[in-house]
Parts: C-alpha cells; sequence; structure tokens
C-alpha cells in the first residue's frame, strides 16, 4: 500500500546556517507578495472601470494567478524587484508564489461555490515579523546522510539534526520511500525540517480483528471506550497557565518592536519571547504526544473503531469552554484516527453530527426529548437504566457499526429524530440515516477513503 507520509525533525543550525533559511525564508516571502501586489492591482483597476461603464471587452485585461503564470511573470521581473536573487535558492521563491497561487484558488473556489465549508478570505499580504519562516524545496540534492544524523537541501548544504533520522534512512535504504519534498520551518524558537515521503507501507491487519469500538469524546474525560476504559483529559494548557502567564508579563514589561516609530525589539525582549515561545511549544508537543499513543493504540488493537462527527466550530462559540475544547484537541484525535485505521487495516466510522448517541438508551433503544448539558448520569425511564452519560454514548456508537454491517449499500436501522424534539415526551418521529446530502456531514476526511460516514439526518 502507497501512502504520503512526513517525517519531521529537529534541527540544530549555526547561527550561519540560520541566517541562510531566514534570507530563503525572506526571498518567499518577496515573490509572495509581490505577485499577491501585481494580481490585486489588476483586479481593482478592472473594479475601478466597470464603475466607469467601461464594457468588459474593454477593461483592463485580466491576468493567470496559476502557478507556472506567476513563476514565468516573476522571472521577467525578477532583476528589478530583488537584484539579490542569485543568493537564493529558486525554490524559495516559488514557496511564496506556489502559497498565493493555492490561496487565490481557494478564494475563488470559496467565492463561486466550488469549494465547501467556511468561506475562505481574499489572502494577505505577508509581514516579516509575524509570518512563520518555512521554505520548500522540491528539487536539487535532497537526501539523508549515511550517519542519519545529519541531512543535506539544496544550497543550504549540511544541516545537523538533533535526533536520529533512522526510521527514514531504513525506508531509503530499502528502496520502500521515496523522499518528494522538504520543508524547513521555524515553530518557536526551534527549526524543524519535515520531509514529505511517499511510502510503501506493508500490508497489516489489527490486533483484534473482530472488535468494535465506540469513542466518545470530551472535555471531562478525553475519551470514554465502550468497552469501559476511560482517557483522562491531560489538561496541558491549564496547567502551564500561570508558567505563561508569568512568562507574558515578564515580555510586557521588556522594549517590543513598534511598528509606527520603526523601533526595533530589544534583546531582553527577544530572549523573552523566545521563552515564552517555547513554553507554548511544549504545551503543543505534550497534547500532539497523548494523542498520538492514544491514536495509534486504538487503531493498532480495533477493527472497528466508530467516532462522531462534532460541530467544534459550533463548540468554540461557548466562551465558558472555548479553552478547555481547544486543549482537548478533539479535531486531531479524528484526524489521526482516519489515516492510522488505513496504516493498520482497520476502518473508521463516523457517525452524523445530528446521531443522538446521548440521548438514546444503550439498553432499549428509547430517545429522550432533552439531556441537560449538565445531567452526567442517564436514567432510562423506560427501562429503568441507569449508566454514565459518557459510557452510555460510546456504548450507542459501537452499536452504530452492526447496523452499517447488516444495512450492506442501504439505508441502516431508522433512530433518533428528524426534527427538533418536543418539550415532554420520549421519542420522536424516526429517520432514515443515508438521505442526507453529503454537504451536511461535516468535512472531508484526510486521505479520502479511509472513513465509512454514517448520513443520519433526512431532508
Amino acid at each position: 500500500m502507497k501512502t504520503i507520509q512526513a517525517y519531521r525533525f529537529a534541527l540544530d543550525l549555526t547561527p550561519s546556517q540560520e541566517r541562510d533559511v531566514l534570507a530563503h525564508a525572506g526571498a518567499a516571502r518577496v515573490a509572495h507578495n509581490w505577485a499577491l501586489a501585481r494580481v490585486k492591482a489588476v483586479m481593482d483597476q478592472r473594479a475601478a472601470e466597470r464603475t466607469y461603464g467601461i464594457p468588459d471587452g474593454q477593461l483592463t485585461p485580466a491576468i493567470s494567478w496559476s502557478l507556472p503564470a506567476l513563476r514565468k511573470a516573476w522571472n521577467a521581473a525578477k532583476q528589478d524587484v530583488a537584484p539579490w536573487w542569485a543568493e537564493c535558492s529558486k525554490e524559495a521563491f516559488n514557496t511564496g508564489l506556489d502559497a498565493l497561487a493555492r490561496a487565490l484558488k481557494n478564494w475563488f473556489d470559496s467565492r463561486t461555490g466550488k469549494r465547501a465549508g467556511r468561506p475562505v478570505g481574499f489572502p494577505r499580504f505577508k509581514s516579516r515579523r509575524r509570518t512563520t519562516p518555512s521554505v520548500r524545496f522540491t528539487t536539487g540534492t535532497i537526501r539523508v546522510e549515511p550517519d542519519r544524523t545529519h541531512v543535506v537541501l539544496p544550497r543550504l548544504g549540511r544541516l545537523k539534526l538533533h535526533e536520529s533520522a533512522r526510521k527514514l534512512a531504513r525506508r531509503l535504504d530499502n528502496g520502500t520511500a521515496r523522499i518528494m519534498s522538504a520543508t524547513v520551518r521555524r515553530d518557536g524558537s526551534r527549526w524543524h525540517v519535515a520531509f514529505t515521503v511517499e511510502v510503501e507501507r506493508a500490508e497489516r491487519r489489527p490486533t483484534r480483528p473482530d472488535s468494535t469500538i465506540g469513542v466518545d469524546v470530551g472535555i471531562t474525560n478525553l475519551a470514554v471506550l465502550s468497552t469501559g476504559e476511560t482517557e483522562p483529559n491531560p489538561r496541558h494548557l491549564t496547567s502551564a497557565r500561570q508558567r505563561l502567564r508569568h512568562l507574558g508579563r515578564a515580555l510586557s514589561r521588556k522594549t517590543g518592536p513598534d511598528r509606527r516609530t520603526g523601533r526595533r525589539p530589544s534583546n531582553r525582549w527577544q530572549r523573552a519571547a523566545n521563552r515564552l515561545g517555547r513554553a507554548h511549544a511544549r504545551v503543543a508537543n505534550l497534547r500532539r504526544d497523548g494523542l498520538h499513543k492514544l491514536t495509534t493504540r486504538l487503531a493498532r488493537e480495533h477493527a472497528t473503531i466508530v467516532v462522531e462527527d462534532l460541530n467544534v466550530t459550533g463548540m468554540l462559540a461557548n466562551r465558558r469552554l472555548a479553552r478547555h475544547i481547544a486543549d482537548a484537541g478533539l479535531a486531531e484525535l479524528r484526524r489521526q484516527l482516519a489515516y492510522k485505521t488505513q496504516w493498520n487495516g482497520g476502518r473508521l466510522i463516523v457517525a452524523d453530527r445530528w446521531y443522538p448517541s446521548s440521548k438514546t438508551c444503550s439498553g432499549c433503544g428509547t430517545v429522550k426529548a432533552k439531556l441537560a448539558l449538565s445531567e452526567r448520569t442517564y436514567h432510562c425511564q423506560t427501562c429503568g437504566l441507569v449508566i454514565d452519560r459518557d459510557r452510555n454514548a460510546s456504548l450507542n456508537l459501537a452499536a452504530l457499526a452492526a447496523q452499517v454491517d447488516t444495512a450492506g449499500s442501504g439505508p441502516v436501522a431508522a433512530r433518533g429524530a428528524n426534527r427538533k424534539p418536543r418539550q415532554r415526551g420520549q421519542a420522536a418521529a424516526k429517520r432514515e440515516p443515508g438521505t442526507a446530502p453529503a454537504g451536511q456531514t461535516g468535512t472531508v476526511p484526510p486521505q479520502g477513503g479511509t472513513t465509512n460516514r454514517v448520513l443520519a439526518r433526512a431532508h
């Protein structure tokens, strides 16, 4: 099975190498801003001419914003725009132009209705201080040295890794991997290199090929499994808030940059900013590490995993819970499960966000009309079942996999309501999962084909 995989390693750059990488990142920013200014000037000119009543056939000719067209225009103007262009790799300028071409396409597709999801805004100019330095290499010499502690990139030369690249080197030596590109990026105060690799992965099967598990994610507990196991929420951001507050206040007392007067930041401000960045990076690394360990264990053990399609964007609108929801990383957990189940020969079933997993009794199937968020214990008035709310939801998710298997290509057994429930009463009208338009089921999962989506909302 061939798949696209990324290998990310930390770098230990010398001051001279860091200046070279920053120069390449600056070159990408210059090319992006120049091309954006050119596209925007033509669009503004055409919009102004339309207000004068000029026919469309006599407007200023439009320019193409595809990557080949932008690259051709840049090559014609780079001698005047950036006389120092020969000091940087051509891949640096291509990085900025490619980012702009993608951004313009996403904006145009979103505006014309070709792109689903939230509206995409028009691209903005990249700031020197606010933009994360990044440069991508797709051609030239890109390799891992035999000692597995150094990499070679075009124009940057031999860079030392902070950790061994043995996992990637083994695949390259065996001929089961091919490097497609390498991206150097600064996260906080640490530089990383990420290799995009085409990997030939061996076919694998889960440890328990007949196992089905439902995963109910939340804030109090990160994940409650249908097996009764509970994964506590580590709350890394909450634990680090006191230190982050201390470092933020220390940074505010230093002399920082001022764009209005052109004042540059002091060395103490820069050191304080680096300390704050490292603290934030540590929180992100701890969260990512915990999610990887959980999702890897689930994908390797269970053949079928059922999760919910949560409206995380809507949940973040709750200002009292937004920080805790963002700290849990619910979307990242589902994203990792999507590709790890594919790697391990399993499948991921995503229940529709309207499926009443918490309101449904896992014992008799009765659906409650109302279930307040404060009710942490589920009480069924029909069969008398008393069970933890999250455990009840995980059992309902696990049972949903059986309905998908028995239903085949047709709709699964109807459960739940197709409209807002009444104020009183137990169950509302039934609905037929599988009849909703695909556009109402959330975002498309990464690496298409890794999930089976259960549509549970009727027209």
